[in-house]
């Protein structure tokens, strides 16, 4: 267990009648842009086999990246995008962030370790994300 100090904290609560809309307006294309591919497989399984559990992770995930980009102060904004933040399962099903391209770099650079926990219920999200800040050598 990680010991350093907290750098920032986000959360966010979102009610899945919003994802439901959107996915319904622009289907495909908003998956694509709110997931990365590691997500988008594991949207795609689930939807098949169910589609309501297909809307719960795509809402679980936009949720906890926009947690996660209010822990690191970015908001939506460049170098953070969606695709670039990955909310994918451990083995034991725990969450867990990965990032990739110009955001992974610009993370490294500020931060340490980031937690997240996100949860669903029949009609509403939440996504919970601690940021540690950079460990000093």
């Amino acid at each position: 267990m990680s010991s350093s100090a907290i750098a920032g904290i986000g959360t966010d609560l979102l009610q899945v009648t919003r994802i439901e809309r959107a996915y319904a307006r622009h289907g495909e294309r908003f998956v694509r842009r709110v997931l990365g591919p590691d997500e988008q497989l594991v949207h795609e399984r689930r939807r098949l086999r169910d589609p309501r559990r297909g809307i719960l992770y795509l809402a679980t995930r936009f949720a906890a990246k926009e947690a996660f980009s209010k822990a690191v102060g970015l908001g939506i904004h460049m170098p953070m995008t969606w695709s670039r933040v990955q909310i994918v399962n451990r083995r034991g099903g725990a969450p867990e962030i990965h990032l990739a391209g110009p955001l992974a770099d610009w993370y490294d650079a500020r931060f340490g370790v980031a937690h997240v926990s996100v949860t669903d219920e029949s009609d509403i999200v939440a996504a919970f994300v601690v940021v540690e800040a950079r460990p000093v050598p």
